[in-house]
């Protein structure tokens, strides 16, 4: 994996994420370059590593995530887990989803919502992806890597990608993405505040549901299928009526539009 390093900004006196604020040139997967220094025993509560361009980029269930280089945010953050149990990484997810709801309204506007688990949409049109991955020892949680692309001022998308919307197609407007991660990071940073002191953050994850008590159609194996979304329990699994069964895991099912 090839990386180059072009500024590190570090604040040693509070352990933040977005501190260092570590950019790269070009690099493979972020989430990996992430995963590789904890490995290494280099991880920092925290660090936060933005590519300019992602070669290898990674989605969820083993998707790639495409992005056009210098355009958008691609971005890893090294968070301490330590104080969660197993059983709590729902929260964690509604915590992380909830930061880049939270950051993306502020530009995009009230028609911005969380996608279960945790894609941004605005409107009917995904903005952004989560990609979490966990760093787990026997039955300790120490580190989880928060990885996120949001597209920012990319305006021409891949065929095979569905629904694609950028800030700038939104607003009209062009971005400095260093400058937004560096806002998406405080943005995240004040939800894990609330992580910390205990708040529970699932009732104001279902209220940002998208497509929350509205007919949606899923599509589990070769059965396609209409049901309600009713929102998401504390586990993480879709709530709906309508259905052959009321729950519904990560996975299991999967959404047509």
């Amino acid at each position: 994996m090839s990386a180059f390093t072009i500024n590190i900004a570090s604040n040693p006196e509070i352990p933040t994420i977005g501190y260092p604020f570590v950019e790269l040139i070009e690099v493979a997967s972020t989430n990996s370059y992430a995963i590789d220094n904890i490995q290494a025993n280099l991880a920092v509560h925290g660090t936060t590593y933005f590519a300019h361009s992602q070669t290898a980029g990674k989605g969820q269930r083993g998707k790639q995530w495409l992005t056009e280089p210098g355009n958008n945010i691609i971005v890893s953050c090294l968070v301490e887990t330590s104080f969660l149990s197993l059983n709590h990484q729902f929260s964690f997810s509604a915590c992380v989803a909830l930061a880049a709801k939270d950051f993306l309204s502020k530009y995009a506007g009230e028609e911005t919502s969380i996608k279960w688990p945790n894609d941004i949409y605005w409107r009917d049109r995904k903005a952004a992806g989560i990609l979490i991955e966990n760093v787990v020892r026997g039955n300790q949680w120490p580190w989880a890597v928060v990885g996120i692309g949001m597209n920012i001022n990319q305006t021409s998308f891949s065929p095979s990608l569905k629904n694609p919307v950028s800030l700038k197609q939104i607003t009209g407007k062009t971005f400095d993405a260093v400058a937004l991660t560096k806002e998406l990071c405080s943005c995240l940073e004040a939800r894990y505040q609330q992580l910390k002191r205990g708040v529970s953050l699932l009732e104001e994850y279902n209220n940002q549901l998208f497509r929350r008590n509205e007919i949606v159609s899923f599509l589990k194996g070769n059965d396609s299928f209409n049901c309600t979304i009713k929102g998401v329990d504390n586990n993480g699994k879709l709530l709906v009526v309508g259905a052959k069964q009321d729950t519904f895991l990560f996975g299991e099912v999967e959404w047509v539009l």
